[in-house]
């Protein structure tokens, strides 16, 4: 019996636990859904910067963000937060079909996007970063 009663306790405090994390927003599928969304991104991460072109990966997890100045933004997901670099030259750029890999830094490590038909368009255009 107590058994029982110790198990029933442990779950009612799991359950307990998922509810307080969900109401506070914790944990969650953190994808960009929209060129307003990445928008509203790159602005959070680099005051100012304004998107005149945007491309986002077909699953959400990270976009490209260029600017009127030419400069480049990457945003990606962190866990449940976002992780943005400004590209500049020494970014390893590599195309393999309608994926795009990036590597601004050691540090940020490599992030590959499915960005299809646009993967050789933003491919190209990292030779013409304005950093």
């Amino acid at each position: 019996m107590s058994l029982a009663l110790q198990f029933a306790g442990s779950l009612l405090a799991i359950l307990a636990l998922a509810w307080i994390a969900q109401r506070m927003g914790l944990g969650g599928d953190a994808r960009i859904r929209s060129e307003e969304e990445a928008r509203a991104l790159a602005d959070e991460a680099l005051h100012g910067f304004d998107p005149v072109d945007i491309v986002i990966d077909k699953a959400g997890m990270g976009a490209l963000c260029r600017d009127a100045e030419g400069r480049v933004l990457l945003l990606r997901r962190h866990g449940s937060h976002w992780a943005s670099r400004l590209l500049d030259q020494q970014t390893d750029a590599r195309l393999d079909g309608a994926f795009l890999t990036l590597t601004p830094d050691r540090r940020f490590g490599g992030v590959t996007f499915d960005l299809g038909d646009e993967a050789a368009i933003w491919a190209a255009s990292m030779r013409r970063i304005t950093s």
